[in-house]
């Protein structure tokens, strides 16, 4: 044995529920099955997408049958820039460990799925707060002597089994240590009854691994470039595309077939008669197509997003279809002699009962709501719990489904059309005098997003800038350049804060008054504990 030999060095990071610590016993089993000596450490995370576990093992590359009764020294934590393999089943996660400055670009073999789970801080920004894959695919690219990316939450739910056996894959197809493929095997087999999903998911993920070390030009293809998700099939009616350029055809024929799946044909063709209005204007704005009808695109999807809007019918359709009891029951991993209770948790305010409600019996509901709330009483709603594996809650919710018919009737039915009316009118007029305009103020249907005060920011936010920043251009044409570029700033401010004081900084740079003042109630709590006070003596 040389007197350098050093421990094989692996840093394994896996977030809560996924089985670190299945990993790293499996791994330090192997070791011992191939008689090689291994030492195993970890340093707890937290939970909910806001770090992981990390667990630091250590292997010594000679069998203990060789070292003559000596023992290795281990280390308990891994040293900057001295890790031999950094293993991570979340892509944001591997950049995190390698901003730590933990690998190095001439010795660290990064092994990382490709998959993303959103971290807190990226749910909660109001517009797409996601980090940029290939940013994190660049990181590891510049950080790692040798990498092996796989979209491990794929060859998981394709084999069944959890994500540590596929992350004991690619390890071992990695060839970084000194174990062969039956130790590995060996010792999953031993893991009990969920032996045999671990061992398909293992077998996947060494397939994967092992094909990408043979076949290079397959490394750089997938560290190079992250194929984006496939988009769901959609044909567009063959008189629609004769009608509508070439540069529309694919997310127009996605959202006339998610509005006509949302009401009916009819409300398909109120979509398109909008998007009509819309390439009329811009041909006038772009007559040589300068721009590539890139506003009527961006109508297409927006328009679409914002006419199939989130109500208690939609939440009911979707909450019973049979492609979502499919998917409960394929995540769970239930048999089909296995019995799977599913309960959902509704509690609809006076807002959604009012929606499905014609307007006069809507403002009284919602008119009652309010006196409720000046009176010191928390806002209505009804609490419930639905059991839809049973008949009674399935037919309940299929029965709140079929009432989409009755949608056109209701309340909200009317306003968010007349809403969508008003932002296409002003993209329509914008659109024939000043292209770049009309484009910004398109764009702005991004605003448009979620349910309950979310949502009615968002529209508030939308109709402010509209009357505010875009539409003045069309009395002062000259300044049409200069209200493109506020909108665009007012349209990234909205979505950087929920709360609208950057949007309002912003609207008033440049020269528009900031969003009105919404009246709220005050609530006053009564403390029985406090007693009152004795009149003071005259």
């Amino acid at each position: 044995m040389s007197v350098t030999q050093q421990p094989i060095s692996l840093l394994l990071c896996a977030l809560g529920g996924e089985g670190g610590g299945i990993l790293t016993d499996w791994l330090v089993e192997t070791a011992r099955h191939a008689g090689y000596p291994a030492q195993a450490t970890s340093i707890p995370g937290v939970a909910q997408r806001t770090g992981a576990t990390t667990y630091y093992l250590e292997v010594f590359p000679v069998p203990l049958s060789d070292l003559g009764g000596r023992r290795p020294v281990f280390g308990l934590n891994p040293l900057p820039g001295r890790l031999d393999a950094l293993v991570s089943s979340e892509l944001l996660e591997t950049g995190r460990q390698i901003t730590n400055g933990l690998a190095s670009s001439t010795h660290t073999l990064v092994i990382s799925s490709s998959a993303r789970a959103l971290t807190t801080g990226e749910k909660m920004v109001m517009g797409d707060g996601r980090r940029d894959d290939a940013e994190l695919l660049a990181l590891v690219n510049a950080h790692s002597r040798a990498r092996h990316v796989l979209d491990m939450a794929a060859l998981t739910k394709q084999a069944g089994t959890v994500v540590s056996a596929v992350m004991l894959g690619a390890i071992a197809g990695s060839g970084l240590l000194p174990f062969s493929r039956r130790d590995y095997e060996t010792v999953i087999g031993d893991s009990g009854n969920s032996a045999k999903a671990s061992l398909r998911g293992f077998a996947l993920a060494f397939d994967a691994v092992n094909a990408q070390r043979t076949q290079a030009d397959y490394v750089a293809q997938v560290l190079g470039h992250t194929p984006a998700p496939a988009l769901p099939t959609a044909v567009l009616a063959e008189a629609l595309r004769r009608e509508f350029p070439l540069e529309v055809h694919d997310i127009m024929a996605l959202g006339h077939a998610r509005v006509c799946e949302y009401q009916n044909a009819a409300y398909g063709d109120r979509y398109a008669a909008r998007l009509r209005r819309v390439l009329a204007a811009e041909a006038l704005g772009d007559p040589r197509n300068l721009h590539g009808h890139r506003t009527t695109a961006e109508m297409a999807r927006w328009i679409a997003l914002w006419m199939a809007f989130d109500d208690i019918v939609l939440v009911a359709d979707l909450k019973s279809r049979a492609s979502r009891s499919a998917r409960v029951r394929e995540e769970t991993r239930a048999g089909e002699d296995d019995l799977l209770r599913v309960y959902d948790h509704f509690k609809p305010g006076a807002p959604e009962f009012a929606a499905m409600l014609p307007g006069r019996l809507a403002q009284r509901v919602l008119a009652w709501d309010r006196r409720r709330v000046a009176a010191g009483r928390a806002p209505w709603a009804l609490p419930l719990k639905i059991g839809t594996h049973s008949v009674f809650g399935m037919l309940a919710l299929r029965g709140l489904a079929a009432c989409k018919r009755l949608r056109p009737m209701g309340s909200r039915f009317h306003t968010e059309q007349a809403l969508i009316d008003r932002w296409v009118d002003a993209v329509v007029q914008l659109a024939a005098m000043h292209a770049p305009l009309a484009h910004e103020v398109a764009l702005c249907g991004r605003l448009i997003k979620g349910y309950g005060s979310t949502n009615e920011r968002g529209k508030d936010n939308l109709l402010h800038i509209i009357d505010h920043l875009a539409l003045p251009a069309l009395a002062d044409p000259s300044s049409a350049n200069q209200r493109a570029q506020a909108v665009a700033a007012a349209r990234k401010a909205a979505l950087s804060d929920e709360a609208g004081k950057a949007l309002d900084q912003t609207l008033r740079q440049h020269g528009a008054p900031a969003r009105p003042v919404k009246a709220q109630p005050i609530l006053w709590q009564h403390n029985p504990r406090l007693k009152a006070r004795p009149a003071s003596p005259s």
